[in-house]
């Protein structure tokens, strides 16, 4: 059986405890993770490794084609998946959508464009320093989110792009082993929406039915009014509440652990990456509308439910007067939580040309 407490401790004192779990890794040069399964490919007269042979360096990556749908890892159960890898162009950001299916299931548990999964909206390369989602230059997306499955696990990545993308690199490592009868499944959902003056609210997450928890909210603000934007509030609404919510937060800085409008010393917006939270990306550039990036992960505090839950945050500046400012911004979001199947239906994607970055 998987030694969870070894998987989920936040020291390293559970490291050397031995267990029976089979360690595998899928990637292009062993795209099905089979014991002894790679650096089979043989390479032709034009490959880099034709000087050295079979077992070198001869299928590294792929080449995304446009309009298609690669399958990169199909695994059979139980286990966990317990690090993604993954490195591609930005052109691939918005434009590649990337989707995760457990125990055979119709419809996705995650479905979220590529760089967005991994903190980097706007299709920009972001340096992220977290715990479960790590950037490094130039464009290495990690993941150490926890992903069991009983069954099966089954990881795609769709081309949306008008042209071929070359060089799509990815190393998928998992665990296969019993799961623990109380485990969950990870799920990730992407929305975007402009908001309105009227009611200027974006819904992160609606309609989860089930027992689980949330454990983080990526977001990918583009400021489209001037002065201070962060005023609004996070709020979670659980089992059933209906106007008003349990958890409602004090603003938007305050939610990902900033206060007083993530300001430094000269007075504009400083960017940080934490464990647990962080803003990672401030954009400012001249000709140009301001960019945000901004990650919690609540693992340390996630929000328990257990009938169904909804997740919103408000778009709130100032007027002359003192008073809030609804604000009509460009709000990119991507919600992380791990609940019991089946899951709900997810809201259509919207298509390509409508996740391009502002």
């Amino acid at each position: 059986m998987i030694d969870w407490p070894s998987q989920l401790a936040s020291s390293l004192s559970t490291i050397p405890l031995l267990n029976d779990c089979q360690t595998r890794s899928i990637c292009a040069e062993n795209p099905t993770g089979a014991k002894g399964g790679g650096a089979q490919a043989v390479p032709d007269a034009s490959n880099y490794a034709s000087a050295l042979g079979q077992g070198w360096k001869v299928r590294p990556c792929l080449e995304l084609i446009a309009g298609q749908t690669v399958t990169l890892a199909e695994i059979a159960g139980p286990g966990v998946i317990q690090h993604i890898w993954f490195t591609a162009d930005p052109k691939a950001y918005r434009d590649c959508i990337l989707r995760m299916y457990w125990d055979g299931e119709a419809t996705p548990s995650v479905e979220v464009p590529l760089g967005d999964f991994f903190a980097c909206g706007h299709a920009l390369r972001t340096k992220v320093n977290s715990l479960p989602i790590v950037v490094n230059p130039s464009g290495g997306f990690n993941s150490y989110w926890p992903m069991p499955f009983r069954k099966s696990a089954r990881i795609t990545v769709e081309s949306q792009h008008r042209a071929n993308i070359d060089g799509f690199f990815y190393q998928i490592t998992y665990a296969l082993g019993d799961v623990p009868d109380q485990t969950a499944y990870f799920h990730a959902q992407w929305r975007r929406s402009l908001t309105q003056r009227q009611h200027p609210e974006h819904t992160i997450l609606d309609g989860v039915r089930g027992r689980g928890h949330y454990v983080g909210t990526y977001l990918a603000w583009t400021q489209l009014s001037n002065g201070w934007w962060g005023e609004g509030e996070v709020k979670f609404y659980l089992d059933d509440d209906q106007q008003f919510p349990t958890i409602c937060g004090t603003g938007t800085e305050d939610y990902f652990g900033g206060a007083w409008g993530f300001c430094g010393p000269d007075g504009r917006e400083e960017p940080y990456s934490t464990p647990f939270l962080g803003l990672p990306l401030v954009r400012q550039v001249a000709n140009e509308v301001p960019k945000y990036g901004m990650y919690r992960w609540h693992i340390m505090d996630p929000i328990r439910f257990s009938k169904n839950l909804r997740v919103t945050i408000q778009a709130l500046g100032w007027w002359p007067n003192g008073k809030f400012q609804p604000l009509t911004e460009d709000i990119a979001s991507t919600a992380y939580w791990y609940q019991t199947e089946p899951h709900a239906d997810f809201p259509t994607l919207p298509p390509v040309e409508h996740r391009w970055p502002r």
